[in-house]
């Protein structure tokens, strides 16, 4: 039987079988995401510290995003992600080991964080862009609304149970629970029939073909401006990883399960956002309903500028995670969409620059800020920054597009 409309990216076989070894595998990497956090805090009560693991951890994204969805374009995208899964698997079994044996040091924990973003700068591209070879276009947005959707219910379930095992065991149960997780993925992998062959080479080199990349997003103005406004909210706005542990600690005066709760309360708006554009018979979304997404994200950072009861703080980050949702998925359906099939790794490589290789840019600075000035202060001026950058793209925009924002709709 079928699967209904909100779910027809399930009707196809190899996708199906990526999602389910993909939702398990995303646990595990949240409850990582929980217990380095904590375990960071926990070493060296700095916030600059725990920013700058941030950056370690997606530095490689930065420098060597380019290079990555080049090699995605030339080799087969199913065996490349088998690889990088593996080594992501590696990485949280020797963190484990480390922090079980009670000699566990922060140059060990930023160590392995570098050697996650080796890893990770090569599957993001490859695994965003071997999507569609699963599915076609036709199903693209709802397989990557169906991704954030398992990629945010594994946000509510992966913090909270490690929020709760933390506190209980201490942080080495994160680390293994995350290893053993990535076994479903891999073995998921090698079921999968489609290998993501690349398009016939073109005979050009490495280099010559980043620059083919390179030229076709900048000169395409709606893949332009969709890269520049995720590099706004990456730089000011994703930050979670240094915000919210901060929020917790030192705003709310939580511990670890409160920490691993605020994380699941942005999971559950996150969900709500995916599973309503996987209801959405839309190819893709409208311009209008990212930049706004955007907008209402920046709005949410500065209301917890202020807010100081746990609960209100748990709303405005579940409001903050569903346009965080909205609009990460809208720029990466619009995207594949737009490119050709022979460009997709390269712009999708793109896609993790402003995704994840802004991101060391952004938690430094956010760490900084609360450490220099304060965390409420952080989140104002982080907020802040993003509304003015995003208004400023969205009207920038207006001649080339033709699009006009919603606040000028009238005139």
């Amino acid at each position: 039987m079928p699967f209904p409309k909100g779910l027809r990216a399930l009707n196809h076989r190899d996708y199906r079988l990526f999602w389910t070894g993909q939702l398990v595998s995303l646990i595990g990497t949240w409850m990582q995401s929980v217990g380095q956090s904590w375990l960071v805090l926990e070493l060296t009560n700095s916030p600059f510290k725990l920013g700058l693991i941030g950056t370690l951890q997606f530095g490689p994204v930065l420098f060597l995003s380019f290079l990555a969805g080049a090699i995605a374009d030339r080799v087969p995208k199913r065996r490349l992600v088998v690889g990088t899964q593996t080594a992501l698997m590696l990485q949280a079994f020797i963190l484990a080991a480390l922090a079980w044996s009670g000699h566990v040091q922060y140059w060990h924990v930023a160590v392995l964080a570098a050697l996650y973003g080796l890893a990770n700068v090569l599957d993001m591209p490859t695994r965003q862009s071997f999507i569609v070879d699963m599915v076609g276009k036709d199903d693209l947005m709802n397989a990557i609304a169906l991704n954030s959707a398992s990629f945010n219910g594994a946000r509510i379930v992966g913090p909270a149970v490690a929020g709760l095992l933390v506190a209980r065991f201490g942080v080495p149960i994160a680390f293994l629970l995350n290893g053993a997780s990535f076994i479903a993925v891999i073995f998921a992998l090698l079921a999968i029939r489609a290998e993501g062959r690349p398009h016939a080479p073109s005979g050009r080199s490495m280099l010559q073909g980043i620059g083919d990349g390179l030229r076709y997003a900048l000169g395409t103005p709606r893949v332009f401006l969709l890269l520049c406004l995720m590099l706004v909210v990456s730089l000011f706005l994703i930050n979670h990883n240094v915000l919210v542990p901060l929020l917790a600690r030192d705003v709310l005066h939580q511990g670890a399960q409160g920490f691993g709760l605020l994380l699941a309360a942005l999971g559950i708006g996150a969900l709500a956002g995916a599973l309503a554009l996987a209801m959405r018979g839309e190819a893709q979304p409208r311009l209008a309903l990212i930049i706004v997404s955007g907008v209402i994200m920046a709005l949410a950072l500065v209301v917890l500028a202020v807010i100081r009861h746990f609960w209100a703080a748990a709303a405005t980050l579940a409001i903050l995670g569903f346009f965080q949702i909205v609009f990460m998925t809208g720029c990466n359906t619009s995207l594949q969409i737009t490119v050709p099939d022979a460009l997709r790794g390269r712009i999708m490589s793109l896609y993790a620059f402003v995704f994840a290789g802004i991101t060391p840019i952004g938690s430094l600075f956010i760490g900084s800020a609360a450490e220099v000035l304060g965390v409420p202060a952080a989140f104002a001026v982080g907020g802040g920054l993003g509304l003015l950058c995003i208004l400023g793209l969205a009207e920038r925009s207006v001649r080339g597009s033709g699009w006009r924002p919603p606040w000028r709709s009238q005139a």
